[in-house]
């Protein structure tokens, strides 16, 4: 087994699942502590590299396009930093670094790993449930239905529509613009039999963003959780893998699904985590446990 282990996190290499484990060390972004251990399938796989420096270097990690619904939300969208396929290497760790390189693409072209696109996500998304709260309301998501709540700033006509509720059988996409400049970014829900596209301030299925750092994370975590749920963008028919199920490449383990007692408990226990390490704030974590109580 090849390893990996430096301040900014740990990688290991079994010959078939490339394991990332960020650290908790406070210099870590916190949105890589957010997303959490990252398993990826070798079929997921697309290129690796190290990139040397005058202190140190940085793995990077290229995952074929439409394998990770995570990179599919989050391209162009968040900080290297942020990225959890970079790991800076520390001085002095070079070899390391080189040798673990080596190992991946050895595998790949062992077994013959295509880099072209896949017409399936081979890695699930984030848990569920999660919340990301905008600059006029929250938005929830229990891998089942969304919900939007509004806050104080929210405009009149999205007050008079209401709270938002609708199922996830009806969401045709979801929208991600990120805030730049003056301007706000927001989150759009495009359902089924909609036909108008009102303005995000007016368009009761849509949260602005102020472009706060807290929204990028939670973004993030939320809108790639969503896309493991809708129909691959190649078109393929055949259904995407549950969010908290293994990836395809694991082998096959007995699996209560999203509502397993287990895997809720322990979906809650990383919930409690994240909020004392001030990860989540208290209303995040609310809502976010509220949701996770329901489904059992």
């Amino acid at each position: 087994m090849a390893e990996v282990m430096v301040r900014d996190g740990t990688w290991t290499f079994d010959g078939e699942i490339l394991r990332i484990v960020p650290s908790r060390d406070r210099g870590v972004n916190k949105l890589r502590q957010l997303l959490g251990e990252v398993a990826v399938p070798l079929a997921a796989v697309a290129g690796i590299a190290y990139e040397p420096g005058k202190k140190g270097g940085r793995l990077r990690l290229r995952l074929r396009e439409g394998a990770d619904p995570f990179t599919q939300a989050s391209r162009g969208r968040i900080s290297d930093s942020a990225d959890p396929y970079q790991l800076a290497v520390d001085a002095g760790r070079t070899g390391v670094a080189e040798y673990f390189v080596d190992e991946v693409r050895n595998a790949l072209v062992i077994e013959q790993v295509p880099d072209g696109p896949s017409d399936r996500y081979l890695m699930p998304g984030p848990g569920v449930p999660l919340a990301v709260a905008g600059g006029d309301g929250t938005a929830t998501f229990d891998g089942e239905s969304f919900r939007i709540e509004w806050n104080w700033a929210v405009e009149g006509a999205k007050r008079s529509a209401g709270s938002q509720r609708f199922p996830l059988k009806d969401l045709v996409g979801v929208e991600w613009i990120p805030s730049a400049g003056l301007e706000n970014g927001h989150l759009r829900f495009t359902i089924r039999g909609s036909m108008h596209k009102l303005a995000p301030k007016h368009d009761p299925h849509c949260l602005l963003l102020w472009g706060l750092e807290k929204e990028t994370r939670t973004a993030a975590l939320f809108v790639a959780a969503v896309l493991a749920r809708l129909p691959h963008p190649s078109g393929a028919a055949e259904p995407q893998p549950a969010l908290d199920a293994p990836a395809p490449a694991a082998p096959a383990a007995p699996s209560g699904g999203d509502d397993d007692p287990d895997a809720l408990l322990r979906r809650l226990r990383e919930l409690g985590d994240l909020h004392r390490d001030g990860v989540l704030t208290e209303e995040e974590f609310t809502v976010a446990k509220q949701a996770l109580l329901r489904r059992f």
